[in-house]
């Protein structure tokens, strides 16, 4: 059964410290390779926390020496009850700059509260002293980062990471979600409207916008995962953007659909025809937030397609 820290001996507290910093410091070195081709510059930032890290293992690795042998017991953090917890960064498609660096005040805050409350727990000096100098410089971690993150900035490099990100987000998430977002707002219209006008029935319009909302997601989906394994291209795991693409593809579908839920049919339309305006608008900002594009511009070119489209509906349903 776990135990609490209050129940751990001065031997253990150290083995659990020695495993703490030894994990502690394997995430800073798979952080700092995985980010080290596109962020060069805090890829050392975390080479360097790393290295601190290992130095601290090697003086408790020491002071263990000293006081209770060669044998360390192996305590993980599982062990203890309420014991300081890392995230799996490993499993994050997208690992982004401002989310390492986050990552990486938190653990060190977390590391500087185990080895106050560990101080307390055991009455030998040597190791209090110990204790006390490792929590003293997790506290300077974070102000080695702060300096780190400030020559960043001074060179310049700090901004060509965040362009760096900038252009990964935009590759790999605005893009298939743009793309998908304007396939299910501007492709549905045409059979959506066809519909209503054809039945002037809201359960048929619904139903037929539905099945188009979820075909399109899947085709939308399937074509965006197969298109490019993202390898040269730097637009990450196609995985990912299939999932991006087909579900906005299907959300740019249904938001135009559930109005049809109303069984006024007039209402429905007027609420529907409403909906479409503002995914419209949606899709101008996001193209002119994200891809550079003038806004009037934007604008003017997603309102002539999706005007042309709904047109056809409406003809195609009037006929």
């Amino acid at each position: 059964m776990p135990q609490t820290l209050k129940d751990l001996t001065a031997a253990e507290i150290l083995a659990l410290a020695i495993q703490a910093e030894e994990e502690d410091g394997r995430i800073y070195a798979d952080l700092a390779e995985r980010v080290r081709h596109d962020y060069p510059e805090t890829a050392k930032s975390l080479a360097a926390m790393h290295d601190e890290e290992d130095g601290h293992r090697h003086r408790l690795i020491e002071m263990y020496r000293r006081q209770f042998g060669e044998h360390i017991p192996l305590i993980r953090r599982q062990d203890v009850k309420g014991f300081i917890t890392r995230k799996p960064l490993w499993v994050n498609k997208i690992l982004s700059v401002s989310m390492i660096r986050h990552e990486i005040e938190t653990m060190e805050q977390e590391a500087r509260n185990f080895y106050q409350a560990a101080i307390a727990q055991t009455t030998d000096a040597a190791v209090r002293q110990l204790l006390g100098d490792l929590a003293a410089e997790e506290g300077k971690h974070y102000e080695m980062a702060e300096e780190m993150d400030e020559q960043q900035k001074a060179s310049g490099a700090r901004g060509k990471e965040d362009d760096s990100e900038r252009r990964r987000f935009v590759l790999q998430i605005v893009q298939p979600g743009l793309a998908g977002l304007m396939d299910g707002s501007v492709s549905t219209l045409a059979p959506v409207f066809a519909a209503a006008f054809a039945t002037h029935t809201s359960k048929d319009a619904f139903l037929v916008g539905m099945a188009a909302s979820l075909g399109a997601g899947i085709s939308m989906g399937f074509a965006e995962a197969m298109s490019d394994d993202g390898v040269l291209s730097g637009r990450g795991k196609p995985l990912l953007r299939g999932t991006v693409c087909g579900l906005l593809t299907t959300v740019g579908g249904i938001g135009h659909t559930l109005p049809f839920l109303i069984a006024d049919f007039h209402l429905a339309m007027v609420v529907a025809v409403a909906v479409v305006a503002v995914e419209l608008g949606v899709i101008a900002w996001v193209r002119h937030r994200y891809m550079d594009t003038p806004l009037l511009s934007a604008a003017f070119q997603v309102v002539v397609g999706g005007t042309l489209v709904f047109i056809v509906g409406i003809l195609i349903g009037s006929a």
